[in-house]
């Protein structure tokens, strides 16, 4: 039983996947036209309904099965799977993470599909950062029992950019967990879900926990002041 665990979210937390995203788009346009471009992203959108993570090989496979006769496209998925993902971490992401790996266990907490998302978790050098602590489910908040049975503690941290993600792990764990919120990426100002949930901590950027004094967020912590006591 560790007295706290840090929880990290990858995408648009420690990982610019917007941007990642704007080269993609980029690509499929430079490479096969706008319409290719287009008709892709509406198949990865119906795709990111029907699973709830966006599945990008697999949104190719269902673009291949609309054009079996493009033999051009294929050459999309050595793309995807060689970007450079270590290119587009935020400033301080590693940083950040060999701090709270001082204070207590740290894991990468993301949703994804089997192979892109380790893929990208992999490449962009956080699975190492993390002495490959990484957990990668389909819906993370729905899994917060097996995140617990694989890593007991009397308190959680939380780092995740999606209001939704916090106020749902919030509501299981109560105060079990603290909440952390990087204002970045397209949630960020996601006026609806900001109104509805109210983080325990928010920080600018992911860098900024650097400049955040844990010990006396973890002293606060009335779980892990009764141990001390």
């Amino acid at each position: 039983m560790n007295q706290v665990v840090f929880l990290v979210d990858v995408d648009n937390t420690l990982l610019d996947n917007d941007h990642i995203q704007a080269d993609i788009k980029a690509h499929l346009e430079r490479q096969y036209g706008a319409a290719c471009r287009d008709r892709y992203w509406a198949i990865l959108d119906d795709l990111f309904v029907e699973l709830g993570y966006r599945d990008y090989l697999g949104a190719l496979q269902r673009y291949r099965v609309e054009h079996p006769q493009d033999m051009h496209l294929l050459s999309m998925s050595s793309f995807l799977v060689d970007y450079p993902f270590a290119n587009r971490l935020y400033p301080g992401s590693l940083d950040v993470l060999e701090r709270l790996r001082q204070w207590g266990p740290t894991v990468l907490l993301t949703d994804g599909d089997v192979v892109f998302q380790p893929r990208k978790v992999e490449r962009s050098g956080l699975s190492e950062a993390v002495n490959a602590h990484v957990l990668i489910y389909i819906h993370k908040e729905l899994a917060l029992d097996d995140v617990a049975s694989r890593y007991p503690a009397l308190h959680y941290v939380l780092v995740d950019d999606k209001p939704r993600i916090l106020a749902a792990v919030k509501e299981a764990w109560g105060s079990r967990v603290t909440t952390i919120f990087p204002r970045q990426g397209q949630y960020a100002h996601d006026a609806k879900a900001l109104a509805s949930f109210t983080p325990d901590v928010t920080v600018d950027r992911i860098g900024d926990l650097l400049d955040c004094d844990l010990g006396r967020l973890l002293a606060a912590i009335p779980q892990l002041e009764a141990v001390r006591r």
